[in-house]
């Protein structure tokens, strides 16, 4: 049995492993937010929650600080609950499994948590450790940020006093963030009218699988593949070989994911099925070599499939609906112009699946700037009109502009050089961190982002340094003392 309990720093490890071990998918936050409620009893602190379920945990200064300015030490409760295929784990009910890869911690074939896991715990460790010295303290912790941002959006107003926020879920050791995108989701949905399949086509199965993924912000500028553009485009260079029907097809989970697989079914005329797989798989080859050096693991299984009974769409309706699919955009629409290696704007080409006559595609588009969001949802709109689809589209959440003259980012810089001895770099992030949103709902809140090393966000990849989660803590705990 694993275990990070022997690590440093203990309390932080403490919690999280306490952590790991409770469900908390987006939107079924109970039993975490009962683990807060439960810690600040014991403790005697002072707490609060709102209607939404976002809870603060009010630490006292240490002695002699208590003149100092409030300071909130912010993360999110949930986290991304994604798995590999073949690995049987319930999120809501199984406890992560850990696995520790050298310097790095990972879990045994889901995502491990850690975004925000670990950015909870070290606010929780930094609440009862009696070796900080800090002015009062305000733990904020939200839910609900990974799939709609809801508690930073309906954050009571009184909850929080402090204008100073250290948030937790950055994922790059020596950097301190200060600006991150905004963002809007795109939701597709077309009529469709299947039909049995006949009796001389022979419905085939396919699975694109082995990609990375990963998170939709963090990770768009590494042109890792797509499973559902992948499946697309595979499916369209079997067309080739002559029509076939869709029966079947879906991809992806989470909005802010890159789908790492798709399947399909597709019922193929007797006399062309071995042509029509071949272009399958040629395509996949094709692919493959584009990838190849991001995603070495891309495979595509065909096989024939058990549902000779089941409907599917007819030709016309099957090439419509592939010809919406390869018109949407995914990944890098435009870098910044004033910030160097910063995506600007992006779209994530994120679920697609058909519920009995329903086609639905979900798109999460981001940017830096407003009016480049609103084109890139412009743009999805117009495709889905022209290919006779309806669309709804989510309100969308504010970026966070950077601010230089920051007092907090001062401190940070100072508390990073006493730690690191070298100047951290100051970044923006191309996803959205509730920054944004507590900056436009508390005007004149001062922020910075900060946390450890974490690679493959939002996949069963996910890893966290050990060494880094210690000296973001000896980092955390000089700004307390600064502040």
């Amino acid at each position: 049995m694993v275990t990070i309990l022997d690590k440093e720093p203990k309390l932080v490890w403490k919690h999280f492993d306490e952590i790991r071990k409770i469900p908390r998918c987006s939107k079924h936050e109970e039993k975490i937010r009962k683990y807060l409620v439960d810690f600040a009893k014991a403790k005697k602190l002072d707490f609060s929650e709102d209607k939404c379920g976002n809870v603060v945990i009010r630490g006292p200064a240490t002695k002699g600080m208590e003149k100092k300015p409030v300071v909130v030490l912010q993360g999110h409760m949930d986290m991304v609950c994604e798995k590999n295929s073949d690995k049987k784990h319930d999120f809501a009910k199984d406890p992560l499994e850990l696995v520790i890869d050298g310097d790095w911690l990972k879990a045994n074939g889901t995502t491990l948590g850690a975004d925000n896991g670990v950015g909870c715990a070290m606010a929780l460790a930094a609440l009862e450790d009696s070796e900080l010295k800090h002015g009062p303290l305000e733990a904020l912790f939200t839910v609900d940020e990974e799939t709609g941002l809801t508690g930073a959006f309906n954050m009571a107003p009184e909850l929080v006093k402090g204008r100073m926020m250290v948030n937790l879920d950055s994922e790059e050791m020596g950097s301190v963030f200060i600006g991150c995108s905004g963002g809007g989701d795109s939701t597709l949905t077309m009529g469709l009218s299947p039909k049995p399949l006949p009796k001389d086509y022979e419905p085939v199965a396919l699975k694109v699988s082995g990609l990375k993924g990963g998170h939709s912000g963090v990770d768009i500028h590494e042109q890792r593949a797509n499973a559902i553009r992948v499946l697309s485009r595979v499916l369209n260079a079997g067309w080739a070989a002559g029509e076939f029907m869709l029966a079947d097809i879906k991809g992806g989970n989470l909005r802010n994911a890159i789908p790492r697989e798709s399947f399909a079914v597709v019922g193929i005329k007797s006399d062309k099925k071995k042509e029509t797989i071949e272009k399958f798989k040629a395509m996949a080859a094709a692919i493959l070599e584009e990838v190849r050096a991001i995603d070495p693991g891309l495979a595509l299984d065909v096989k024939d499939s058990d549902a000779k009974e089941g409907n599917a769409l007819s030709t016309e309706e099957t090439r419509k609906l592939l010809d919406l699919v390869l018109g949407l955009p995914h990944g890098v629409q435009a870098m910044s112009l004033d910030m160097a290696g910063l995506v600007e704007t992006s779209c994530n080409l994120a679920v697609i699946g058909i519920d009995g006559k329903t086609l639905k595609i979900q798109t999460s588009s981001r940017s830096s700037i407003k009016s480049a969001l609103a084109a890139t949802r412009e743009r999805i709109k117009a495709i889905a009109t022209l290919a006779g689809a309806k669309v709804e589209e989510s309100a969308g959440y504010p970026g966070w502009k950077p601010n230089l003259k920051s007092k907090l980012l001062a401190l940070t810089k100072d508390a990073c050089k006493d730690v690191t001895g070298k100047e951290p770099a100051l970044k923006a992030i191309h996803a959205g961190l509730e920054t944004g949103i507590v900056g436009e709902r508390f005007p004149g809140m001062d922020m910075v982002s900060i946390g450890p090393d974490l690679k493959n966000p939002h996949s069963p990849d996910e890893r966290v340094g050990i060494a880094s989660v210690k000296e973001l803590y000896k980092i955390l705990g000089a700004l307390l003392k600064k502040v």
